[in-house]
């Protein structure tokens, strides 16, 4: 059983967190849960009424937060030639071909997105054990796999952040920090919720969410109705 500061277990004490509530009011119990002292992230977790083993229910993509996640990322781009200059002029944090492929192969992850150009992925796949594990890997679903290198570096800059279904059908998201306002917060947690919703696959049957929840990095979850699950 993992331990819990005394912080933890009087904001438990002190809320009813089997109650569903709406979402701006989940928001704000989970900024006035945030005690910590540094600026803790807020994350939704969704669980979905889908079988993740199929290939038919599998949900992965990204999506660009309106009012960005509160931190800066640094990205790399794989590319040559005209892309590369275009990757750095579009303000990537790294750029490069074979020298970045060498680089991670010696132990180096000073970066947090990776972008590549198709042609670059021949060389990039020789990456995928190592970056694959960390979530690092380049992916065409998520927009990271591309020739428009420049929007790439825009939209992680931006805020965009990635979701994926996991092995126990939940997904889990960054949507901010608790620094934000109660209605920066409801705008990610809106347009992420709305992008799930659409991703709906044709074959989900029943209750397409099963539960959906907002928590900050040292609180406890609070949970929102997920019949209901946009806010207003």
């Amino acid at each position: 059983m993992p331990k819990h500061g005394k912080k933890y277990i009087e904001t438990v004490k002190s809320s009813d967190l089997a109650a569903y509530y709406e979402p701006q009011d989940a928001l704000g119990m989970v900024k006035n849960n945030a005690k910590a002292k540094f600026d803790e992230t807020v994350e939704l977790a969704v669980r979905l009424n889908l079988d993740p083993r199929q290939a038919d229910q599998q949900i992965r993509g990204a999506v660009v937060l309106p009012q960005g996640t509160g931190i800066t990322r640094k990205v790399l781009v794989f590319a040559k030639g005209d892309k590369a200059k275009e990757a750095e002029e579009a303000g990537a944090d790294f750029v490069g071909a074979e020298d970045m492929i060498e680089k991670i192969q010696g132990g180096w992850f000073g970066f947090d997105v990776a972008v590549a150009t198709p042609d670059m992925m021949g060389l990039v796949g020789r990456l995928g054990r190592l970056l694959g594990p960390k979530g690092l890997m380049p992916n065409p679903k998520t927009g990271t796999v591309t020739m428009d290198v420049a929007r790439a570096i825009a939209d992680v800059k931006a805020g965009k952040v990635e979701y994926r279904l996991d092995k126990a059908a939940n997904i889990h998201c960054r949507i901010g920090k608790a620094s934000f306002s109660v209605e920066q917060l409801l705008e990610n947690y809106n347009t992420v919720i709305d992008v799930l919703l659409k991703a709906k696959p044709a074959v989900a049957k029943g209750q397409y969410m099963k539960s959906v929840t907002v928590s900050s990095t040292m609180s406890p979850g609070v949970r929102i109705n997920p019949q209901k699950p946009l806010g207003k």
